[in-house]
C-alpha cells in the first residue's frame, strides 16, 4: 500500500536582492532550508525546491508588499496558496538570536501554528493601479506645498518693494503673478535674484498643479470602470474611493466580512469597560491613511446629510459625546462601503428617461430647470452613469405628467401614444 505524500509548509525571508526559503513538515520539524537569487530564473528554483519535498499546504512570504511581491504573484500563479507574514517579535528576535534560515523557519511555523492568516494583497489589477498613481500624485503634492512654502519664506526676507507688491496676494494669485514676472537686472542684485528664484519656484508650482490634475483625471478614469458606484454613496469622492480600494485590494476574498474591514481600516469598537461603566473606544490599529478617508466621509455627512444629522441629535440627547457618535457613524459607513465594494450595486436601466424625453421633444435643459438640477447630472443619470433613485423616480414622474398634459391639451399624437402606452399595458385584464 502507498504512503501518503508529506505534506510540507514553506516559509521564505525576502530581500532585495536574496529570498532564503525554509521547508517544514506538518508536525513543524525542519526539512531544509536554502538561498535563492530574486530574480525570475530564481523563482521558479524556489518552486521547485519547495514542490520537491512533498505536497505544499502553504507558503508564508514576508513583505509581500516590497520585497516579495513578485515572488508572491509568482507563487500564486502556480496554484499555491500564499500568506502574508508579518515581521518576527523584536523581543523574541533579541532573545533567540536572527538569521535568515531562522526568520525562514519562523515564517513556516508561523503558517502552521495558525498566527498568520492573512491573504496578501494580488497587486495585479486596477487597484494596483490606483495605488501607483497615488503614490506619484502624494509625491507630487508634497512637492508642490513645499515650494509654496519655500516662496513665503522668501517673501518675508524680500526687499520691500517686492514684499509690497505681492505679500497680500492670495497663494493662487501669487503664483500666477510671480510666474508672468520678467526679471531683469545683474547676478549681484538680491533683488533681481530674488524675483528670479520666485519666478522659478511659481513655475515648478504651476507645473506641479498640472501633474495633480493629471493625476485626478486617471484616478477618476479607473474609478468610473471600475467601481463607478462608490463615489455615488455620501461623502465619498474620488481621493477617499481610491484610499478605500487601495486598503481593501484587487483580490476580494482577502476579507471574508465587514467586521474584518472594519478592523482593517481602524473603525471596529474595541471594549473599554471597567467596573460600572460600559463603552468601547476607538481602535488606534489598521490603517490609518484608510482611517482617515472615513473620517472625512464622516465629517461631511455631518455637514449635508440629513439622516447623519437626525441620528447625531438623537444619539447626542442620549448623552454620547461626539467623538462616541463619530464612532459609530465611522462603523457605519465601513459597512455601507464594504457592501459597495463586495457586491457592487449597478445603475438601473434609465434609459426610458431619455426616450420619453425625446418622444415628447422636450430638451434636458427644461428638464434641469424644472428639477433643480444640473443638466451633466441629469445626463449621466440618462446614461446609466450614477445611481440616484430618488431622482430617477422625480424625473421619470414629472415625464409622465407632462404625457398626462400634452395628453389632454392636445390630439393624441405619436408621442403621446408611446408615453400612453405603458399605463395601458399596466392595466388589469
Amino acid at each position: 500500500m502507498a504512503s501518503e505524500p508529506t505534506k510540507v509548509i514553506a516559509g521564505i525571508d525576502t530581500h532585495a536582492d536574496t529570498h532564503h526559503v525554509a521547508v517544514i513538515n506538518e508536525h513543524g520539524k525542519p526539512i531544509a532550508d536554502k538561498e535563492f537569487l530574486a530574480v525570475g530564473s530564481g523563482y521558479r528554483k524556489i518552486i521547485d525546491f519547495i514542490t520537491s519535498y512533498g505536497t505544499v499546504v502553504a507558503i508564508g512570504v514576508e513583505g509581500t508588499g516590497s520585497y516579495g511581491a513578485e515572488l508572491a504573484r509568482t507563487l500564486r500563479g502556480e496554484g499555491l496558496t500564499v500568506l502574508e507574514v508579518n515581521r518576527p517579535n523584536r523581543a523574541a528576535r533579541r532573545l533567540k538570536g536572527k538569521s535568515d534560515p531562522l526568520d525562514a523557519y519562523q515564517a513556516a511555523k508561523s503558517v502552521l501554528e495558525g498566527r498568520t492568516k492573512a491573504i496578501p494583497k494580488a497587486k495585479d489589477g486596477p487597484v494596483e493601479c490606483l495605488r501607483i498613481v497615488r503614490s506619484g500624485r502624494a509625491s507630487a503634492i508634497k512637492a508642490r506645498t513645499a515650494a509654496i512654502n519655500q516662496i513665503k519664506a522668501l517673501l518675508v526676507s524680500a526687499p520691500d518693494k517686492i514684499r509690497a507688491k505681492y505679500r497680500a496676494l492670495a497663494t493662487s494669485a501669487l503664483i500666477t503673478a510671480l510666474q508672468r514676472t520678467r526679471p531683469s537686472g545683474h547676478m549681484a542684485d538680491p533683488e533681481y535674484v530674488t524675483l528670479m528664484t520666485l519666478k522659478a519656484l511659481a513655475a515648478r508650482c504651476q507645473a506641479l498643479g498640472a501633474e495633480i490634475e493629471a493625476a485626478d483625471a486617471v484616478l477618476k478614469e479607473i474609478l468610473d470602470s471600475y467601481a463607478p458606484m462608490l463615489c455615488d454613496l455620501p461623502g465619498v469622492g474620488t481621493e477617499v474611493a481610491s484610499q478605500l480600494l487601495i486598503t481593501f485590494g484587487d483580490n476580494p476574498d482577502r476579507l471574508g466580512n465587514e467586521a474584518q474591514f472594519a478592523s482593517l481600516v481602524g473603525v471596529a469598537p474595541v471594549p473599554a469597560s471597567s467596573g460600572k461603566t460600559t463603552r468601547h473606544r476607538l481602535s488606534r490599529g489598521g490603517d490609518r491613511s484608510a482611517n482617515n478617508a472615513l473620517h472625512q466621509v464622516v465629517l461631511v455627512r455631518m455637514g449635508s446629510c440629513q439622516r447623519t444629522k437626525d441620528y447625531v441629535a438623537k444619539r447626542t440627547s442620549e448623552g454620547k459625546s461626539k467623538r462616541e457618535i463619530m464612532r459609530c457613524l465611522k462603523r457605519y459607513a465601513a459597512r455601507e462601503i464594504y457592501r459597495q465594494i463586495t457586491n457592487p450595486r449597478p445603475a438601473p436601466d434609465n434609459s426610458d428617461l431619455r426616450r420619453m424625453r425625446t418622444e415628447l421633444g422636450i430638451t434636458i435643459t427644461t428638464v434641469a430647470g424644472e428639477l433643480g438640477q444640473w443638466v451633466s447630472i441629469l445626463s449621466r443619470l440618462e446614461r446609466g452613469h450614477i445611481r440616484n433613485d430618488d431622482l430617477a423616480a422625480t424625473y421619470r414622474q414629472w415625464l409622465t405628467d407632462q404625457c398626462q398634459v400634452q395628453r389632454f391639451t392636445r390630439p393624441l399624437t405619436s408621442a403621446a401614444k408611446t408615453c400612453a402606452l405603458p399605463e395601458a399595458v399596466s392595466q388589469p385584464v
